[in-house]
């Protein structure tokens, strides 16, 4: 076509449409195929250029107007023959009942939105019943006329194969490669199906030791109907004498094979039950299959499963179109097992993130997230993680971050950052070691170059950790390049903490700092939300924009509201139409304990501290009703703390006693900076016994410290 004679503002459907038109005959009548030969004097005359390849025409065109009715059309090749597309006929009469909804639809759309829809494989109805498979493409026709224009072109064989194996490739997921290899497949038949080993379905290794009681799936089906009850659906197991059917294609000679089974008698021979003919044979009347196994190449070949080809047994198999039907299965049997690997890595990498994702919170702390990938494959799974969990001590910690790029690798590196984080966390450091940690391990893990050309790099991760006190109410929050944490006070001003900027993880020498703890106040009833970047950024809005946003939205939720339910609306009113990255937020909302569950004490540095320490804790546990033998052993377990810190540290002590749901929890702070360490000995000698009293009085105990020294915590059951 010659686009120097069409108008410059002219779009490519209005090119296209044109064209089309060229197809059409002005008379306003359908060509009739019995009258190919007769006068054609009244139609505008065929180009010479398409005059002479005429008797090979595979493109036709079909005027409609608002109400989807014929106008004007040119279907008079012979490849067309039995379509009755006369003008004043509603389209619609030209396909089957079930996709009349469907094109219906997108024809309705393309009307209202001016935008077309290209090369669906569709099926046509002749006047005789039988069918014409074609690519049928909907535009809007050009001005100055209404309606819509559509293009049919005919799938000749070898242009099918081609336009099926290009369609196959288009997708990593296994549910859409089976569709599509389904849809190709029905140019050579009325039903087409695809039946997958269920180890393949689920993406898990396969080998070619083939068993002969196969387990398979229904992946697709085409055309989508109401299918006849007990008819086997995707989604759906083949009953296990269904097996039989693919072993038959399988085992043949140790090789796989394609099968045919002409008629229906021959399949009820074949399948020798009446439940499994009901699940495999889509109609009633006689009909034949051809069973072409999915088969990846090698010593021995390994099976994938079976495509399912179903025609009326008047219409059999023709030899050239079973080489067509192998050729095509073949083309595209590697598809098939690419999505398998990545439906294997997707599992593994969602199984992984679920594994670091908070489960719940506690009597202190209450603990929402939601994790939205990109994409539904695992191309948009992996960077992102969260995580919250209780540390020993009675805190809890919130971990939110981000790995550069997706995939496998960038969720294995995800991973390991958090498993460390959380063992750190709990051996009681602070979140800016833990930081510090952190970013000497992913300066271990990677490289920029070798990274990135996997797809991701633990370089330039970010990551926030924060730590919530529920006596105090405090929270020491550090950041390594994150976008700051949003706080909702019980007041209800809400706004992002100010943090100091640094770097992400593994940044060169020249930019390390040391990273900062901000330390605020968080009392019962604030919200504070974690998240990663994909919830705020935004083409048309600047990152501050963005954050302030989620501020606003947050601030929105009420106290009562439940709070899996409120972080998902959080996402749903701030996450992008089109996501480009994965969505993750944590939301905390801040409960403490009971005035009256916890008590602190602070005592000089003197030989009388243990004896005071012991009667304040004394009081307080018959005031809470304690069990005599608890308040003993929490009494004796006070004292031996409270006694090491006299003998090996100096200014004053800090006593705190919780009581929680699982037990009493001590605490003893000091200013000393060694470590306590538990040694082998005897409980009689003068000196090293009181870590083995606590040793063997408590549930657990540990050491964290602080700015000022440590602090000594036990817990004991009650």
């Amino acid at each position: 076509m010659d686009s120097t004679h069409l108008p410059s503002s002219s779009s490519a459907f209005d090119q296209v449409s044109r064209a089309l038109g060229r197809y059409i005959p002005r008379g306003g009548a359908a060509a009739d195929p019995a009258d190919a030969q007769g006068d054609r004097a009244t139609r505008q005359p065929v180009p010479d250029h398409l005059a002479a390849g005429h008797q090979e025409q595979i493109l036709g065109a079909v005027n409609l107007n608002q109400d989807l009715m014929i106008t004007r059309c040119n279907l008079d090749a012979p490849v067309f023959a039995g379509l009755d597309a006369a003008a004043g006929k509603p389209f619609v009469d030209l396909l089957p009942p079930w996709d009349v909804p469907t094109v219906t639809r997108r024809m309705r759309q393309v009307m209202e939105t001016g935008q077309a829809h290209v090369a669906r494989i569709q099926r046509m109805r002749r006047r005789d019943g039988s069918e014409l498979v074609v690519s049928l493409s909907i535009l809007p026709a050009a001005a100055p006329e209404e309606g819509l224009t559509v293009s049919i072109i005919a799938m000749a064989k070898r242009l099918h194969l081609y336009a099926a194996e290009t369609a196959i490739g288009t997708s990593l997921d296994i549910g859409e490669t089976a569709q599509s290899l389904a849809e190709s497949l029905l140019a050579w038949g009325d039903v087409a199906a695809v039946d997958l080993d269920f180890a393949v379905w689920t993406g898990e290794g396969v080998t070619g030791q083939v068993q002969r009681r196969i387990r398979l799936r229904r992946a697709a089906l085409v055309p989508d109907r109401a299918w006849p009850e007990g008819y086997v659906t995707p989604g759906d197991d083949l009953p296990s004498d269904a097996s039989r059917l693919l072993a038959q294609a399988v085992l043949r000679n140790d090789a796989p094979q394609t099968i045919v089974i002409p008629d229906r008698e021959a399949v009820e021979r074949v399948l020798q039950s009446p439940r499994v003919v009901r699940a495999l044979v889509p109609v009633d009347r006689s009909a034949g299959v051809a069973c072409i196994p999915l088969v990846l190449d090698g010593v021995p070949p390994v099976v994938l499963g079976v495509a399912e080809v179903w025609r009326r047994a008047d219409n059999p198999f023709r030899d050239s179109e079973l080489l067509d039907l192998q050729e095509l299965v073949a083309r595209t049997a590697h598809h098939v097992d690419l999505a398998r690997q990545h439906q294997r890595e997707h599992t593994q990498v969602l199984a992984l993130q679920r594994r670091l994702l908070p489960r719940t919170g506690g009597d202190t702390i209450a603990i929402a997230s939601v994790y939205q990938p990109a994409t539904p494959d695992s191309a948009g799974v992996g960077g992102d993680w969260v995580n919250s969990f209780p540390l020993p001590d009675g805190r809890t910690a919130l971990v939110v971050g981000d790995v550069v790029g997706h995939g496998l690798g960038a969720a294995a590196t995800m991973g390991q950052l958090s498993m460390e984080a959380r063992a750190l966390l709990s051996a009681g450091l602070a979140p800016d070691e833990v930081l510090e940690h952190l970013d000497e391990t992913v300066t271990l893990l990677d490289d920029a170059e070798s990274g990135l050309a996997a797809g991701y790099s633990a370089l330039g991760s970010t990551c926030c950790i924060a730590l919530y006190d529920p006596v105090s109410h405090h929270v020491a929050l550090s950041s390594a390049g994150h976008l700051p944490p949003v706080l909702v006070t019980p007041d209800g001003h809400a706004g992002p903490l100010a943090l100091r900027p640094h770097p992400g993880l593994g940044a060169e020498f020249a930019l390390r700092e040391p990273f900062d703890v901000h330390t605020f106040v968080a009392p019962p009833g604030s919200l504070l939300a974690l998240y990663t970047d994909g919830l705020v950024e935004d083409p048309a809005l600047s990152i501050d924009e963005g954050i302030d946003r989620l501020a606003d939205v947050v601030s929105t939720v009420h106290p009562w509201d439940a709070l899996q339910q409120a972080a998902r609306h959080v996402v749903s009113a701030l996450a992008p139409v089109r996501q480009r990255d994965d969505v993750t937020l944590l939301l905390a909302r801040m409960i403490g304990y009971r005035e009256g569950d916890t008590a602190t004490w602070r005592l000089p540095a003197r030989l009388d501290a243990p004896a005071r320490a012991r009667a304040q804790v004394f009081a307080l546990l018959r005031q809470w009703r304690t069990r005599a033998d608890t308040r003993d052993d929490m009494v004796l377990l006070v004292s031996e703390l409270v006694t090491n810190a006299v003998r090996f540290a100096t200014g004053p002590i800090t006593v705190r006693l919780i009581r929680s749901g699982n037990g009493l929890l001590c605490e003893v702070g000091d200013t000393g900076n060694g470590r306590p360490r538990l040694r082998r000995g005897d409980l009689l000698r003068d000196s090293g016994r009181g870590l083995s009293v606590v040793h063997r009085l408590t549930t657990r105990w540990g050491v964290r410290w602080t700015d000022t020294g440590k602090v000594v915590w036990a817990e004991v059951a009650r």
